[in-house]
């Protein structure tokens, strides 16, 4: 990364730099400068000047991916990082053997979830918008820079007590019957890693018979028959190198060493924020001086200091009142009386005070997602940033014709959101021109995508095989984002 002045210094310099002089006057004028480059060249200053005060004021560098070895306390081990991407695209771990960690965070869109609603188990192997199958509750969420969370999941329900994934030293929190149990291991992406296996929907399937902890004792038992396995790890594991039993936490390990390698997060902003001014367009630099102001409020949510690791979210859930979505498929049980209904973080919590709510999501690489929210209710990042503004306009325009068929029925009920919506999407007076909102997707998009999340960049990553010899899912990268605008 190029070396870069102070900010404050930095933007002193862009004032006195674009509005020097030159030193004989003549027909430019008094200054020396034509008045039309003059004028252009203050309004860049301007721009620049306000935008990198905001960048300094919310604590953002533009330098957390270079800090993940001084975070994890070491390098990356490449080689059990090469055994998780493996586990990773290996339906071995799927007790039905249908399904991999790739099937609902493919490569080909970016680790997100190629459908608005997962589609897990009794899939047809496919990862893209033909996926066929019953639809789960939510859509996945993408596991890029997921290593730089506090907490993860749509309702934040698996957390580090600490408020940093790398640190177990007060425990990592889950959900019964997991509670504090998996605060051994190093990383919250170690932990999270073993609950996809054991959920019914995703990856274990309606038939076997087992607890949470014999299910995942038989996928272990399964990856340590296979010797391409066995030796892998042996070579990284001193314990299975002296004959000891390969078990889930050894497969937790790689799946989280593998995702530290999944960091993106060398955005336009990034190197903006180090000092390349020409890395963000005008309108991206309006709409990110618009992000900061009171008028669009996106930063009473989505910031970057401290515990964030500069992944513009508090990682704190509020209700958004994002419609209701329900498929006329599906393998899940959702709420309300009608069933159509997904009752947010009161799932886990159990008080009716957290109803509806959901985490505020993390804005990074948000372009290469084919749909936004939990649900996946927007296809057009536009139209989330709307609803954020505007959710009671939002709701009454939502229809799901952009949808998948079988996300296209009747949804659940709005209203009940709205009587508990989060203070800021009650605010009155919040209009935004249609400028204002190009301008502020221009930012939040592109402006935060890093190019090495983008799909083609990922695709070298998905093996030719897996040692298993289960298939590996058939990744469409021919897919074509829906119209926005």
């Amino acid at each position: 990364m190029r070396s870069t002045l102070p900010l404050p210094i930095l933007a002193a310099a862009l004032g006195a730099g674009l509005l020097t002089a030159c030193s004989d006057g003549g027909p430019l004028g008094t200054t020396g400068v034509d008045p039309v480059v003059e004028s252009v060249g203050s309004v860049g200053a301007e721009l620049d000047r306000q935008l990198m005060l905001e960048l300094q004021m919310s604590g953002f560098t533009g330098r957390i991916e270079e800090r993940l070895s001084e975070m994890l306390g070491r390098p990356v081990d490449n080689r059990l990082a090469e055994i998780g991407r493996l586990l990773f695209f290996d339906p071995i771990l799927s007790i039905t053997q249908d399904n991999s960690c790739s099937g609902c965070h493919g490569p080909n869109v970016s680790f997100n979830d190629s459908q608005p609603i997962s589609i897990g188990v009794e899939n047809n192997g496919v990862v893209g918008p033909t996926r066929s199958g019953p639809h789960n509750l939510r859509r996945a969420p993408s596991v890029i820079n997921a290593a730089l969370y506090p907490n993860l999941m749509w309702e934040g329900r698996f957390a580090a007590g600490s408020l940093s994934p790398f640190d177990n030293s007060l425990g990592f929190v889950f959900p019964e019957p997991e509670g504090d149990d998996l605060s051994f291991m190093d990383h919250l992406l170690g932990a999270q890693a073993f609950t996809p296996v054991v959920a019914r929907m995703e990856m274990t399937g309606f038939d076997f018979v087992g607890t949470n902890d014999e299910i995942r004792a038989e996928i272990a038992a399964r990856v340590d028959a296979i010797p391409e396995y066995r030796s892998r790890f042996a070579e990284v594991f001193p314990d299975i190198e002296a004959g000891g039993a390969l078990t889930y936490a050894h497969i937790g390990s790689a799946i989280a060493e593998f995702g530290f390698t999944l960091v993106r997060a060398d955005a336009p902003v990034d190197r903006y924020a180090r000092g390349d001014t020409a890395a963000l367009t005008e309108d991206q630099k309006r709409g990110g001086i618009l992000f900061y102001e009171p008028l669009a409020s996106c930063t009473e949510c989505h910031i970057t200091a401290g515990f964030t690791n500069e992944m513009f979210s508090d990682f704190e859930s509020r209700v958004l009142a994002v419609p209701q979505v329900v498929p006329t498929v599906t393998n899940a049980d959702f709420d309300g009386p009608a069933r159509n209904e997904d009752f947010g973080l009161e799932r886990v919590t159990g008080d009716p005070a957290d109803r509806y709510k959901f985490r505020t999501t993390p804005l990074r690489n948000l372009v290469y997602s084919p749909s936004l929210m939990h649900n996946g209710a927007f296809v057009c990042l536009e139209d989330a940033i709307r609803h954020h503004i505007d959710p009671i306009g939002s709701l009454e325009a939502y229809k799901t014709d952009h949808l998948p068929s079988t996300l296209q029925g009747p949804m659940g009920p709005f209203e009940p959101m709205l009587d508990r919506l989060h203070t800021i999407g009650r605010q009155p007076d919040r209009h935004l021109t249609d400028e204002q909102y190009r301008q502020l997707t221009a930012f939040v998009g592109p402006g935060l995508s890093d190019p090495d999340a983008a799909p083609d960049a990922l695709r070298y990553l998905i093996p030719a095989s897996v040692p298993s010899g289960l298939p590996v899912h058939d990744f469409d990268f021919a897919i074509v984002p829906p119209p926005c605008g």
